[in-house]
């Protein structure tokens, strides 16, 4: 009952921003995008919270996260060569999907902090979690090793970050919303979304099996969250 009236509730909140823009004189699709994205966030958030979590799964997704915000950051030096995605995708594998959603989104919200915080935000947020929340629904259907951790990374960070994230960008720099502007954006951001996902898709090759290995014996040790992926 508490679910539907949160899906009620986001539902009816997004339809009143798109109403209210439609009926206002000038549109804003940014604003738009901003709100959809963050009232998008809302069932997620509450889930977890209604799901009574323990103590100690949440002190593993906050370390989770933490360890998603300094691999980001330890690499700050090198443009787009980001650990943090390969994080992600294995909290996203080991704790499920919504707590891969989660961990996704704190970790850009906490490292833009860093970074810098901005109009991109909500938009990596979204990405990240998206990227969480697709590695646990995928890894709970095909079996883990190196090859799939590794072209998944690739293809979610490249696919599904990339449209999500590059979002921001077409906001920013289209002076109108056409075609033409819109690809123009998201071709001149292939490079940097192909060093990401290739990036991460090195990070999963080489570390993702034993990260997944440290996670799980931590979760048969303390009791959490028993859904423990074969690897």
């Amino acid at each position: 009952m508490k679910k539907g009236l949160v899906f009620l509730f986001t539902f009816l909140c997004t339809a009143g921003v798109i109403a209210w823009q439609i009926l206002s004189d000038s549109v804003s699709y940014y604003l738009i995008c901003v709100l959809v994205l963050v009232i998008s966030m809302i069932p997620f958030f509450s889930s977890f919270e209604h799901s009574k979590p323990t103590a100690r799964e949440v002190a593993l997704i906050s370390s989770l996260t933490a360890v998603a915000v300094i691999s980001r950051a330890v690499f700050y030096l090198l443009p787009q060569v980001k650990p943090i995605g390969a994080v992600v995708i294995v909290s996203g594998i080991c704790l499920g999907a919504k707590r891969g959603y989660l961990v996704g989104a704190f970790s850009a919200f906490i490292s833009n902090f860093i970074f810098g915080q901005g109009v991109w935000t909500p938009f990596q947020m979204a990405a990240l979690g998206m990227v969480g929340f697709t590695a646990g629904i995928v890894f709970d259907r095909i079996k883990v090793n190196r090859l799939t951790l590794s072209l998944s990374g690739f293809l979610l960070t490249f696919i599904l970050y990339g449209v999500i994230a590059d979002l921001s960008s077409v906001f920013i720099l289209s002076a109108d919303f056409t075609l033409p502007s819109i690809l123009a954006v998201y071709v001149s951001a292939v490079p940097f979304n192909l060093v990401f996902a290739a990036s991460t898709g090195v990070f999963l090759f080489f570390l993702g099996k034993p990260f997944i290995n440290k996670i799980n014996r931590l979760r048969i040790k303390y009791g959490i969250y028993s859904n423990e992926v074969s690897v």
